[in-house]
Order: structure tokens, then C-alpha cells, then sequence
């Protein structure tokens, strides 16, 4: 009897941590379980997206904003097209704002940052951004480094 005892708080401490593990692994993901947030689309072009995944994520001023919805090839520029899922609170962004891919750290995740222009008009759902900035590749600084060396 106390062998069995055993087996089962073994078990369940078990399937408690396995639990736990999965809990962690949609948190850490940013994969939204709940209700659907109020959002908006916005487009950007970039001719390098360096790393960008889908879900990473969208700020202004280090204040998460919204996520990376989805990223396609544009077939006409062969430039990367992605869009962005804004939070519907953050309604006054204007039409002049800058999108840049930028690196969290020195080996960090991609994400993009936005900043704020100063024009009077916003955008809206299924506006684009047309001053962007690719991001900065770390491989082929060091190739054109080298390159200029020799």
C-alpha cells in the first residue's frame, strides 16, 4: 500500500509539471487563448526583414503595441510585405511614422519599432507605411568589413 502511495503522488507531480511546461510554453509564445483584442492592420515594405518572425512583436518608445500578423513576398517588388496588427487604442499614429526591424540585444529577436511622425492624418486599417528601414544584418556587416580589408 505505501509503494502504491508513492506511484501516485509521483504521478501526479508529474502531470502537474507537464502542465505547468505547457502553461509556460503559450505564455512565453505570445499565442492568445482568450477573446479576440480590438486591432487594426497596418502594411510595411522591407527589402530585408532579417530574421522577423510572425508574433514578434510592434512598439513605440519600448511599449508593446501590437504583434507581427503575417509576412508575405510581394511579387511585383520582390520586397518582404508585412503586416501589423496594431491594438485599437493606439489610433494616433500618423501617417508619416517610420518602421524600422530592430534587434533585442546584440543576439536577440527581431521586432519592430515604430516612430511616431508628426503629421495630423493616422493611419487606419489597411493603411501602409512607407518609410521603413530594414534590418541590419550582422553576417554581411562582417562580410563587407572583411571585404574592405583585404
Amino acid at each position: 500500500m505505501q509503494m502504491r502511495t508513492i506511484e501516485i503522488v509521483v504521478g501526479a507531480f508529474m502531470l502537474a509539471g507537464l502542465i505547468s511546461l505547457a502553461v509556460l510554453a503559450v505564455r512565453v509564445s505570445g499565442f492568445n487563448v482568450g477573446a479576440e483584442t480590438n486591432t487594426y492592420s497596418v502594411y510595411a515594405k522591407f527589402e530585408n526583414i532579417g530574421g522577423l518572425v510572425v508574433r514578434s512583436k510592434v512598439s513605440i518608445a519600448g511599449v508593446v503595441v501590437g504583434q507581427v500578423a503575417d509576412i508575405d513576398l510581394d511579387q511585383k517588388t520582390f520586397t518582404a510585405l508585412v503586416r501589423l496588427e496594431i491594438n485599437g487604442d493606439i489610433n494616433q499614429i500618423s501617417t508619416d511614422s517610420n518602421a524600422a526591424i530592430l534587434t533585442e540585444g546584440l543576439l536577440g529577436g527581431k521586432f519592430i519599432g515604430l516612430t511616431v511622425g508628426a503629421e495630423d492624418q493616422y493611419l487606419r486599417d489597411g493603411s501602409y507605411i512607407s518609410d521603413t528601414q530594414s534590418a541590419i544584418v550582422l553576417e554581411d556587416m562582417i562580410g563587407k568589413f572583411l571585404m574592405k580589408q583585404f
